[in-house]
Parts: C-alpha cells; sequence; structure tokens
C-alpha cells in the first residue's frame, strides 16, 4: 500500500482530519517555513489524536543536536531533511532525504537511506515548493529504491502520479490547503482517495 503523507499540519483539526481520513503519516515543520511550529505546539496536537500515525519532523540544515532534542520531545519517527545535511546525517531516527530535482537532473541518492523523497527545487524556497516536476524523471530511481514523490500534487492529480509510477509514498501540504497554515477537510478526503482509488485500479 502506497504511504500518503499530509505534511505542514499546523493545527488539531487539520491533523484529525489526516488521520481519520486515513493519513499514514502527518509532517510538521520545525524549520523556518510559513507553516512553522513549536515542538510544545506538537505534542498539544499529538495528545488529543485519537489514534497515533507516524510522525514526521522537517528539518533544513539544523544541528544534529537541535534536531535531536526535538524528536525526543515530540517522539518523531522520521525526520525529513530538506536541506545540505550530509549523507550519515545522525540525530538518534530513521531520516528520509529530500532530493531536489533541478533542470531535469536527479541528484545523487546513494548513501542516503531508504525512502527518499523527490521533490521540486525552487531558487526562493528550500522546503517544499509547492511545484510539479517531470515525474518520468523518477522511473529509473523507483526500480530500485522507495521513493516518495512530492511537489505540486492534489486531489486532481494524484491519481495519475499513483497509477503510473506507483512510488512507495506520495506528499502532499499545499495542495490540500484551504489556506497557508490550514488544510482544507474536503480536499484532504479527496486526496486519499484519490490515491486509494487509482491503487485498486492499478
Amino acid at each position: 500500500m502506497i504511504r500518503i503523507k499530509i505534511c505542514g499540519i499546523c493545527d488539531l483539526e487539520s491533523a484529525r482530519t489526516a488521520v481519520e481520513a486515513g493519513a499514514d503519516m502527518i509532517g510538521f515543520h520545525f524549520c523556518t517555513s510559513d507553516r512553522r511550529v513549536t515542538p510544545e505546539e506538537v505534542r498539544a496536537i499529538l495528545d488529543e489524536l485519537p489514534v497515533r500515525p507516524k510522525v514526521v519532523g522537517v528539518f533544513i540544515d539544523q544541528s544534529a543536536d537541535e534536531v535531536r532534542q526535538v524528536a525526543d520531545y515530540v517522539e518523531l519517527d522520521l525526520l525529513q531533511l530538506h536541506g545540505s545535511e550530509p549523507a550519515g546525517f545522525d540525530a538518534g531516527r530513521p531520516v528520509m532525504k529530500v532530493l531536489k530535482v533541478r533542470e531535469g537532473v536527479i541528484p545523487q541518492a546513494a548513501g542516503w537511506p531508504d525512502p527518499i523523497m523527490l521533490d521540486s527545487w525552487s531558487a526562493d524556497q528550500r522546503g517544499g515548493t509547492g511545484r510539479t516536476w517531470d515525474w518520468e524523471l523518477a522511473r529509473p530511481l523507483l526500480a530500485t529504491r522507495s521513493v516518495f514523490i512530492a511537489g505540486g500534487l492534489e486531489p486532481g492529480n494524484v491519481g495519475k502520479v499513483v497509477s503510473g509510477f506507483k512510488p512507495y509514498g506520495v506528499d502532499v501540504s499545499s495542495g490540500v490547503e484551504a489556506r497557508v497554515r490550514v488544510k482544507d477537510p474536503e480536499k484532504v478526503r479527496a486526496f486519499i482517495r484519490a490515491v486509494r482509488l487509482a491503487e485498486v485500479l492499478g
């Protein structure tokens, strides 16, 4: 089953909507971001959820000590690294490196464990960009690695990605928002329905 990650969660209602709709993972930004949240805010959100999904923390070029402190406090399951962190980065939890596709080139994934994430590159955004890219470029890596596809996904196009590429997982943030920091419940549900339908139809 393809993993579905709803990222950029900023409030309890968005987290609850994602979990109740069937998201496998929810992501929180602990880096410089319009969707940044504090570890204390995240713990308060998680304490109110009826079911705890896998919890992912997003970081950009923060020290291993800082990342470890946040990870331990929130009890993160996975660290998503969006910066120029070196292979072997160790903050005491599993990591998922985000590789940015730029000018038709997939960065070198060797040295990073599975899963990895492919996202679009942007000169003005170091985290997620919300922009699509040529997913066809991912085929060679998809054949050998566990890959999350991210970047510009939304309910209207994620089914095509799932049926056409069968990635390990898909990641969405702005594509299911009502506005920055607030998820649209119907978009979240529609996104997850589209993934599961595409899986069934193959």
